[in-house]
């Protein structure tokens, strides 16, 4: 199974503060979080919402398509043990498809769009050239659509959201499309799992 090309332009540990965090919008944060949980130097990962006030930060105002929040999650990493380049390449090459526009599978809507909410210069500067790398060597079928935008404020989602996949493995939807996601990481990046497995 092939993998998606490493970033040509990364942040070194000493560039970021430890531990670092980024958020990112790959369709529903149940998915993006499974993908991201079992990765060695990842400490934390919690969904929740951006690009939008805090009075619509909540799950029923945000799926009904009338806010312009994304379903996001927020990574807290070790910038010595997993860098920023990596988790966008596990982002683009496992944990979401990101040539569709404001969609992920059946689930539709600006909510589920796939963007990168980046919280300094250097993030947005290496997502971009991240992008137009992935474009330039033709990695997807489709030209990538993902937005970069700048993170004002992560509203942490509803309790029962957290550790979602984990907690609930033989839900439907899970079963479907979370879990093959992760099996995906098993297959194409073994090198990155926490125990090595």
């Amino acid at each position: 199974m092939a993998t998606l090309p490493a970033p040509h332009v990364d942040l070194s540990p000493a560039e970021e503060a430890s531990p670092a965090t980024i958020v990112l919008a790959g369709g529903c944060f149940w998915c993006v979080e499974a993908v991201f949980l079992p990765v060695e130097g990842v400490e934390r990962v919690r969904s929740g919402y951006a690009g939008d006030s805090q009075d619509t930060a909540n799950y029923q105002a945000v799926c009904s398509g009338q806010t312009n929040h994304a379903e996001v999650v927020e990574v807290t990493y070790d910038p010595n043990r997993v860098t920023f380049g990596r988790l966008l390449q596990l982002f683009f090459g496992v944990a979401h498809d990101p040539t569709q526009r404001n969609r992920q599978g059946h689930d539709q809507g600006r909510q589920y769009r796939s963007a990168i909410f980046y919280s300094s210069p250097r993030q947005r500067a290496i997502a971009e050239a991240y992008i137009a790398q992935l474009n330039a060597a033709h990695a997807f079928p489709q030209p990538i659509v993902t937005t970069l935008e700048p993170l004002e404020t992560f509203y942490e989602a509803e309790p029962y959201h957290q550790n979602y996949a984990a907690r609930n493995p033989a839900q439907p939807y899970i079963l479907f499309t979370a879990l093959p996601k992760v099996e995906k990481l098993r297959e194409t990046f073994p090198e990155v799992l926490k125990g090595g497995k």
